[in-house]
């Protein structure tokens, strides 16, 4: 039996929330003295819904969004086809640049919105900015402590009508796009009793259905429109990874990576189903699962390595192991047949493609160093350590480079993956620096 990939849509958010400490403040940009107060509320909980085997995630996102952590599907790749791939004759045009606070946030661009996350003197900003210029378009702000490497590490994700985010000190927002206010706020350490890793939480929520998903140390659902806990998987404390969704046997699973290492958990009952031993120095375990056929893909840094496991409905088999791939922070990506990511520590570890099938070494690539990167109609766009942002033809014969552009420079840390969306590239820096690359073919 084979397991399915789910693919993971939403669509746009259009309004704004910036709350104090114990108000929501909502401030449209440009409405002249636009600003209403409103206490914190919760909203009444909503009669569940069930959630049937071989659940699907709600309608699919308009060509050429990145809704969500990693795209569409959760896998680092998109469908865009119409962009200039090759930068040899001239790089392209940095279309705008603006500070967004410091974190690891990338963005989530719906439409003619983009939103993503950041933090300035202990505040965090959730933006909603303009496609076109970078222009803010709103904001919701809350108070945050910082932990090492100041700010998120979440992507929003934005479903629809609403946008969620969870800081690193484990506020869970649902932000109500249609009005701009808080919609609800789970603070997952009071209520799941979840203790924040090391380096803060990092999970970006998973839209499946009417429900919401997050690994922050317990696995957990929740009703999307209110809130509610509806189940609770493992006790584990939380790793850095998100969760990705598939089908096997008729039935709707949860793959994800804590601190313990991989997890299985049943999507409708929160049961969980399988567990590998997989220990990493200082627990930072902190990639997505990728899922291709019955078989899932972890990786870890630290020279712990890579490894693929079979899932058989109630346990997974090792299929190989090796460190061939040492996936510090950031997320591989699988394209026929073949693993692209940076093998190694950020700062350090260079450009791989490996072979999914047996985890052989193609070709590493020790000048271009993580980093993050994404896939677009083979293409890989990397963000790499020196602040360039890179192209490199996604071949397992070779490690070509089709162009690279200097954007920031080492000092400004520059760890996050970058996002192709609607002809524009979005690059980002830990400082709080986003440019935005024109690359729509004219």
């Amino acid at each position: 039996m084979h397991a399915t990939r789910i693919e993971h849509p939403t669509r746009v958010a259009q309004w704004v929330s910036a709350p104090t400490a114990r108000e929501a403040r909502h401030v449209p940009f440009g409405a002249a003295g636009a600003e209403t107060r409103r206490p914190w509320h919760r909203v009444g909980l909503a009669v569940l819904l069930a959630l049937a085997a071989g659940l699907t995630l709600c309608a699919s996102a308009a060509a050429g969004d990145w809704p969500v952590w990693r795209g569409p599907d959760r896998t680092g790749i998109s469908d865009e086809t119409a962009w200039r791939k090759d930068w040899s004759g001239a790089p392209p045009e940095t279309l705008w640049e603006v500070q967004v606070g410091k974190g690891f946030s990338t963005v989530s661009v719906v439409g003619d919105r983009v939103y993503t996350m950041g933090n300035d003197g202990g505040v965090d900003t959730v933006w909603c900015l303009s496609a076109d210029d970078g222009k803010p378009v709103w904001r919701h702000r809350y108070p945050c402590k910082p932990h090492d490497y100041a700010g998120p590490r979440c992507t929003p994700t934005v479903d629809g009508d609403r946008v969620y985010t969870l800081s690193n000190r484990g506020h869970l927002f649902c932000l109500d796009a249609a009005t701009g206010k808080v919609t609800w706020l789970v603070e997952v350490s009071k209520r799941l009793r979840a203790k924040p890793p090391r380096w803060g939480f990092a999970c970006s929520p998973l839209v499946l259905g009417d429900r919401l998903i997050v690994d922050v140390g317990p696995v957990a659902a929740l009703e999307k429109t209110t809130g509610k806990i509806l189940w609770t998987a493992g006790s584990d404390e939380a790793g850095y990874a998100s969760p990705m969704a598939f089908e096997h046997g008729g039935k709707t699973r949860l793959a994800s990576f804590n601190k313990n290492g991989p997890i299985v958990v049943d999507a409708a009952e929160g049961t969980v189903l399988a567990r590998a031993r997989w220990k990493t120095e200082w627990d930072v375990n902190a990639v997505t699962p990728i899922i291709q056929g019955d078989t899932l893909f972890y990786s870890s840094g630290y020279n712990t390595g890579a490894a693929v496991f079979k899932f058989t409905g109630d346990g997974l088999e090792q299929v190989w192991r090796n460190r061939n791939m040492r996936n510090h922070a950031n997320n591989c990506v699988l394209w026929k047949g073949h693993l692209y990511g940076f093998d190694g520590q950020v700062n350090a570890g260079a450009l791989t493609c490996i072979d999914y099938e047996t985890g052989e070494k193609r070709w590493s690539e020790p000048t271009l160093k993580a980093g993050g990167l994404m896939l677009a109609d083979g293409v890989l766009v990397c963000m790499v350590a020196s602040g360039d942002c890179a192209l490199v033809k996604a071949s397992p014969e070779a490690c070509t480079l089709l162009g690279r552009k200097n954007l920031f420079t080492r000092k400004d840390t520059c760890w996050t993956h970058p996002v192709l969306a609607g002809g524009r590239i979005y690059c980002r820096s830990h400082s709080g620096r986003l440019a935005c690359l024109g690359v729509g073919k004219k």
